[in-house]
């Protein structure tokens, strides 16, 4: 069955899903698309659909069964909603509300309409991160125990609605949410305390700079980061285990596994000089006591969210990306915000 989407919100993301699904998601036509801003209506045309002038209007459109919500954050509660009260099944971009509760009520309605709804956290399928999920799942670098996750650029702007604090903007909402997600999604273990910290460099109304430190309950500490005015970036991913270490420098995956040789290599009680004066815990190792090995290749595919939620429909696969696992990224979230508001740690379990 060829399912027909239309999208709510034909800005830039709007017009990315459009593009994406059209040209690399069998099954799944984009026909229509609605947005409050004439120019925008005009350009769904120029690209071949049918552009409705109100909510009403495409949410009445008989030929479309799914609806991708692209707007900004604060009106996906109620869009979903009524999608889903229309017959539509949902696609809804993220942060998919403003918090937990918003949510919730979403979950209520899926339930209530027995309809499919999910968040575009198409992010679990970028490449760096399924190398790290990759590595751990083959125990490449043994037990973790303490994960870096960052991305930082120097632009120094938050674009367009992000920059307002009444439609949800935000690093912390923005790119935070993606990566929160990923890890939740990789520990297999309850949030039970975090503590964060957001810094508005060049925005009053919204965080521009945050870190967010994530304790699990199986012991492992996460620390997340995102900045936008940073001119020396720090690696995207660096993951710390009992065996080796890992790190993905960049989005174009660079980097590699570093362990100890297992040669029978005595260490020399005797301190050792460095350029810092005498240490032993500190002293670097020689290079005949270390190897390096390459990140395990993977292959990924930003469309497989849509094919993924194609089979659902169709065939009753599970969900990749499940509203409740979305829910406990919005509770930690909402703990983020209380914990910088406050300036100490929040305990969960989240």
């Amino acid at each position: 069955m060829v399912h027909k989407l239309g999208i709510i919100g034909y800005g830039g993301m709007g017009e990315w899903h459009h593009k994406n699904v059209r040209d690399r998601v069998d099954g799944l036509e984009v026909v229509a698309a609605f947005d409050v801003r004439p120019e925008r209506l005009e350009l769904a045309k120029e690209n071949g659909l049918r552009a409705h002038t109100s909510l009403e209007e495409i949410l009445a459109d008989k030929e479309v069964t799914m609806i991708t919500i692209a707007t900004p954050n604060n009106f996906h509660k109620d869009l979903a909603i009524s999608a889903m009260r229309a017959g539509k099944h949902v696609v809804c971009e993220k942060p998919v509300t403003m918090d937990a509760a918003e949510l919730e009520e979403i979950i209520a309605v899926k339930k209530e309409t027995g309809l499919t709804f999910a968040v575009h956290q198409n992010r679990r399928w970028d490449k760096d991160f399924r190398i790290v999920k990759a590595a751990l799942e083959q125990n490449l670098i043994g037990k973790p125990f303490y994960i870096e996750s960052r991305v930082q650029g120097s632009g120094g702007v938050l674009h367009g609605w992000r920059g307002a604090k009444v439609n949800g903007g935000g690093m912390l909402y923005d790119w935070g949410i993606h990566l929160i997600d990923q890890l939740m999604w990789l520990i297999d273990s309850p949030v039970v305390e975090l503590m964060a910290d957001l810094k508005y460099v060049h925005h009053t109304e919204c965080d521009d700079n945050f870190k967010l430190y994530m304790t699990f309950g199986n012991g492992l500490t996460a620390h997340v980061q995102v900045d936008t005015y940073c001119f020396i970036p720090l690696p995207r991913w660096q993951v710390h285990g009992d065996e080796a270490t890992l790190v993905v420098k960049d989005w174009a995956c660079n980097g590699k596994i570093v362990r100890a040789k297992d040669d029978g290599t005595v260490w020399e009680e005797s301190i050792v000089y460095t350029e810092a004066g005498p240490t032993r815990t500190m002293a670097p190792r020689r290079k005949e006591t270390i190897q390096e090995d390459p990140l395990p290749t993977v292959q990924t595919d930003w469309s497989d969210y849509y094919k993924n939620i194609l089979d659902v429909i169709n065939n009753g696969a599970e969900l990749i990306v499940k509203p409740e696992q979305s829910l406990r990224v919005m509770k930690v979230i909402d703990a983020a915000f209380e914990s910088a508001r406050l300036g100490k740690s929040v305990s969960g379990p989240f």
